[in-house]
C-alpha cells in the first residue's frame, strides 16, 4: 500500500482483481438502472422491492470480496512490516460494515 499526500492511501490491484470488482459494480449499476426504469414505468411495489433486495445482496457480495482481498493483501503486508495499527483500522472498518 502506498501513501500519497497527507492521509490518502492507495492500492494497486492485479488485473484479475480489478476486472472482478469492476464487473460486479457494472452489474450493480445495471440493476440500479433497471429499478429506475421500473419506477418510471409504474412497476408493482413488491417487484421493485425484490430488485432492491437483489442489489443489496450484490453490494454485500462486493464488500465481502473487497474485504477478503484487503485482508489478504493490505492487512497482511502491514502486519509483516510491523504496522500493527492496521488491526485497529480493520476493526473500525468491520464495525462500520456491520451497522
Amino acid at each position: 500500500m502506498e501513501n500519497n499526500c497527507c492521509c490518502h492511501k492507495t492500492k494497486h490491484r492485479s488485473d484479475e482483481e480489478y476486472k472482478a470488482l469492476i464487473n460486479r459494480l457494472s452489474r450493480i449499476e445495471g440493476q440500479v438502472r433497471g429499478i429506475r426504469k421500473m419506477v418510471e414505468t409504474d412497476a408493482y411495489c413488491v417487484d421493485i422491492l425484490t430488485q432492491v433486495s437483489a442489489i443489496q445482496a450484490a453490494l454485500n457480495a462486493f464488500n465481502r470480496e473487497l474485504l477478503a482481498n484487503h485482508i489478504r493483501t493490505c492487512v497482511m503486508n502491514d502486519i509483516k512490516n510491523g504496522n500493527d495499527e492496521i488491526v485497529d483500522e480493520l476493526v473500525q472498518t468491520l464495525q462500520k460494515l456491520m451497522k
